[in-house]
C-alpha cells in the first residue's frame, strides 16, 4: 500500500551539522541490559533498528573513561583502544542500512560509584554519590586541573568514537546521570569560581567540551547535546525556565538538541502513569530559541502524534526508545501504509528492568528484542516451516495468542481454542483495572495478525479436556491455559497455607477483575510485590471501599522499582487515601482481623477488616496438561508427536514472559533437539596473559 501522505513530512530528510539524516525517525539511546557484556547482542539489536527503517540510532550510554562507571549496571565502555572493536561492530550494523550511528558518551560524575575500578569519584561539587542503591560513596569535587583532565578524556573518546565508525556523538546531560547536567544544576553544582554560580559559568564546561569537540572532529561527526527538560527540585536544580535561557544563550552550540525529562523516572514513565507526549509542554516553544534541530521524546506509538509534533512546530526529529523497542520496523510500516501492523508499546517498562537488573532486556511486545543476535531472531520474519503440518493452541492469552501467530507465519495450519468468549487471557481482564488499558495492545496486535492469516481457525468457548484433544488429532498441542491467583496465603511470605477462618469473606485479584468486589474495610495482602496489589488498592478505592494495604516489603509494589514507577505508586496510593503498612506480613485470618507480624521482631498487632484480598502467588492452569501427560501412551494412536505446556500455564510470571514462551515454542517446533547445548550464544570475556 502507498503511505498516507499525512506522513509525508516524517520521511523528510534533516541537516543535522554536516550530516543529514534520511528521516525524522532518531532511536534516542537507550539500554539494553547487554552493554559490554554482549556488545554483539546489542550491535544486531541496533541493526535491525536501522534495517527497520530508523534514520539515526544511537548506543546507550557509553562510560568514556575508568574515571566514572556505575557497577554494577552494565553499560558499554570506551576506555581505552581495546574497547573499540566492539563498538565499532555496532557502527557498522547501523551504517549497513543507511542510518547515521550515534554514540551517547557518558561521563557519570555524582552518579557513578566506581565500585569496579575502585576511584575516587569527581564531580562537580562535593557530595554524596546518587544511584538507586545509595551507595555509601561521596565525590570529590573537582579542580581545575581536574576540569582540564576530564576534557582531555572526552577529546580521547570522541577520537575512539570516530575510529569506532560513529557518525554522531552525544554528549549526556540528562536524566541525572551526565556531567554535563551536574554543572549545570544549581543542585550539583555549588561552585564559587568561573564555573559556579551564574548560568553562563554554570555553562562554561559544556561550551569547552563542545569546542574541544569541534576542534578534533571537524565537520566529520555530528556533535548533539542531550539536555534535561526540568529537574522539579524547587529553587535547585536546571529548570525549564533555565534550560529556555541556555539554549538562548547559546543557539548554535550543538548541531542538535536532545531534550528529555530531567529524571529518568520522569522521562521513561510508564502508561499508567505517563500519556503519550506527556513532555510536550516542556518543550513546546524551544524550537523558537535556535536554527539547530530539536528532538524530543513521549513514548510516540501514533504517526498521526508523530505528525503533529513536527507540524506544530514543537519538534524537528520523533526521538523513540520504548516504542522503537516493541517495533524495530516502526518507520517502514509507516512508510509502507502498514500502520495497523505497528506493534505499539504498551508502556509497561519490561524492557527497563533488563538495565536495572543487570540482564538481558525484554519487551512485552516484541519477545525478539536482544535475541537477534543470540537465537538469530529476525523480529519480522520466522524460520521456515518443519516437518509437521498442524497445531492445536489451547489457551487464547498472552502465550497462545503469539504461538499461534508466530506459527502460522511460519506456514503451519493453527486451530486456537479458547475457554471464554474473548482473546487475551490475562490481558483481557487485566486492560480494565486502572490505569492498564494500554496493555491491551498485546492482544488486539495479535488479534488482528491472526484475523489477516488464513491458516488459522479460532474458537471460543471452547474449553477443552485430554479426552476431546485426543480425538481432533492434531500432531502438535500446546497448552497455554493461564493461571489463577492462590486464596490460601502462599506467596513469599508463606511457602505454606496458613490459617484462614472461612467466615472471613476473602477475595484474590480474579475475583475482582470478575466484577465480585468487596466493601467496607478491606485489607489487601500484597506477597506479590509487582504491580497487582497496587493496582487492586486503586480500584477498591475508586470503588468506595475503605483499603489497608499490607506487604512485607519496605515497599509498596516493591519490584517496581525496577520499572521506574515505585515511587509514583505509592505517592497515588497515599493520595487516594489508602493505609499502606510496609514491613509487615500476615500470619492468620480471623472472622473479623488478620494478625500481622513485624518482618524484623515479629511482634504481632490485629487489623479490623471486613474482607481480605489476597494478592499472593499463582497456580498454573495446568489440568489439562496433567491429564496429557497421564494418557502419553496414547498420543501416537491419535497422531500427537509432542504436547507442550508454556506460558503461565508452565509457570507463573509477567506478560513479557508468556509472549516469549508463545514466540519460543513456535520458532523450536520441529526443529531438532539442542540435547545439553545452550540454547543462545554468548560472548566470553577475552583472557590475559
Amino acid at each position: 500500500m502507498p503511505r498516507d501522505p499525512r506522513y509525508d513530512i516524517l520521511f523528510e530528510p534533516v541537516k543535522i551539522g554536516p550530516l543529514t539524516a534520511k528521516n525524522r525517525f532518531y532511536q534516542v539511546p537507550h539500554c539494553n541490559g547487554g552493554g559490554y557484556r554482549d556488545p554483539s547482542a546489542a550491535a544486531e539489536m541496533r541493526g535491525i533498528k536501522a534495517q527497520g527503517g530508523w534514520g539515526v540510532v544511537f548506543t546507550e550510554q557509553c562510560e568514556m573513561h575508568h574515571s566514572s562507571e556505575i557497577t554494577p549496571f552494565i553499560e558499554l565502555r570506551l576506555w581505552e583502544d581495546k574497547d573499540i572493536p566492539q563498538i565499532a561492530k555496532m557502527a557498522d550494523r547501523i551504517k549497513q542500512h543507511g542510518a547515521l550511528a550515534g554514540i551517547q558518551l557518558a561521563y557519570s560524575g555524582i552518579n557513578g560509584p566506581n565500585l569496579y575500578t575502585k576511584e575516587v569519584p569527581l564531580a562537580p561539587t562535593a557530595l554524596p554519590i546518587r544511584t538507586f542503591t545509595n551507595d555509601p560513596v561521596q565525590a570529590r569535587a573537582m579542580t581545575r586541573k581536574d576540569i582540564k583532565d576530564l576534557r582531555r578524556w572526552f577529546v580521547n573518546a570522541i577520537r575512539r568514537s570516530q575510529t569506532a565508525g560513529f557518525d554522531m556523538v552525544c554528549l549526556y546531560g540528562a536524566h541525572g546521570f551526565g556531567i554535563f547536567q551536574h554543572f549545570l544544576s544549581t543542585a550539583t553544582n555549588q561552585r564559587s569560581d568561573e564555573y559556579g554560580g551564574s548560568l553562563e559559568n554554570r555553562a562554561r564546561f559544556v561550551r569547552e567540551v563542545v569546542a574541544d569537540a569541534r576542534d578534533t572532529v571537524g565537520d566529520s561527526m555530528a556533535i548533539t547535546l542531550r539536555l534535561s527538560l526540568e529537574e522539579m527540585q524547587g529553587d535547585l536544580g536546571f529548570s525549564n525556565n533555565e534550560l529556555r535561557d541556555f539554549i538562548a544563550m547559546h543557539s548554535d552550540l550543538p548541531d542538535l538538541w536532545d531534550l528529555a525529562h530531567g529524571a529518568w523516572e520522569d522521562c521513561s514513565g510508564p502508561s499508567r502513569f505517563k500519556e503519550e507526549a506527556a513532555q510536550q509542554p516542556l518543550v513546546q516553544g524551544i524550537k523558537e530559541l535556535t536554527d539547530k534541530p530539536v528532538v524530543g521524546v513521549g513514548r510516540f506509538t501514533s504517526p498521526d502524534v508523530m505528525a503533529k509534533q513536527i507540524t506544530s512546530g514543537t519538534l524537528d526529529l520523533i526521538g523513540c526508545a520504548r516504542p522503537s523497542i516493541a517495533d524495530p520496523f516502526l518507520p517502514n510500516k509507516i512508510d509502507e501504509g502498514r500502520v495497523e501492523d505497528i506493534r505499539e508499546c504498551i508502556g509497561c517498562n519490561i524492557c527497563i528492568t533488563g538495565d536495572m537488573t543487570m540482564s538481558i532486556s525484554r519487551c512485552t511486545q516484541n519477545p525478539t528484542f536482544m535475541e537477534e543476535w543470540r537465537k538469530d531472531w529476525h523480529p519480522e520474519r520466522m524460520n521456515a516451516k518443519g516437518s509437521s503440518d498442524n497445531v492445536l493452541v489451547v489457551g487464547a492469552g498472552p502465550a497462545g495468542l503469539e504461538a499461534a501467530r508466530a506459527l502460522a507465519v511460519r506456514g503451519y495450519d493453527v486451530a486456537l481454542a479458547e475457554a471464554t468468549e474473548a482473546l487475551g487471557g490475562r490481558v483481557a481482564r487485566e486492560r480494565k483495572l486502572p490505569g492498564l488499558a494500554a496493555w491491551g495492545r498485546v492482544a488486539d496486535y495479535r488479534e488482528y495478525q491472526l484475523s489477516q492469516l488464513p491458516n488459522v481457525d479460532t474458537y471460543f468457548e471452547s474449553e477443552l479436556n485430554a479426552r476431546q484433544i485426543l480425538e481432533f488429532g492434531f500432531q502438535h498441542v500446546a497448552i497455554a491455559t493461564g493461571a489463577h491467583w492462590r486464596r490460601d496465603g502462599v506467596g513469599r511470605q508463606h511457602v505454606v497455607p496458613f490459617g484462614i477462618d472461612k467466615a472471613m469473606p476473602l477475595y484474590t485479584p480474579d475475583d475482582l477483575m470478575s466484577g465480585n468486589m468487596p466493601q467496607g474495610n478491606v485489607i489487601v495482602y500484597d506477597d506479590d510485590h509487582y504491580y497487582m496489589g497496587g493496582v487492586i488498592a486503586e480500584l477498591l478505592i475508586n470503588a468506595g471501599a475503605n483499603v489497608t494495604l499490607v506487604t512485607p516489603s519496605a515497599y509498596v509494589s516493591d519490584w517496581t522499582n525496577n520499572t521506574l514507577e515505585q515511587a509514583t505508586i505509592h505517592q497515588r496510593l497515599d493520595v487516594l487515601g489508602v493505609n499502606i503498612i510496609l514491613n509487615r506480613g500476615i500470619t492468620a485470618i480471623a472472622a473479623d482481623h488478620v494478625t500481622s507480624n513485624c518482618t524484623y521482631t515479629a511482634k504481632t498487632t490485629q487489623y479490623h477488616a471486613d474482607a481480605v484480598v489476597m494478592v499472593t502467588a499463582q497456580l498454573p492452569n495446568d489440568e489439562v496438561w496433567q491429564q496429557l501427560q497421564a494418557r502419553e501412551s496414547d498420543w501416537q494412536d491419535a497422531g500427537i508427536k509432542t504436547v507442550k505446556i508454556l506460558g503461565d500455564a508452565q509457570a507463573p510470571g509477567p506478560i513479557a514472559w508468556a509472549t516469549y514462551a508463545g514466540h519460543r515454542y513456535a520458532r523450536e517446533l520441529d526443529m531438532p533437539p539442542l540435547g545439553d547445548t545452550l540454547p543462545f550464544r554468548r560472548e566470553i570475556t577475552e583472557l590475559q596473559n
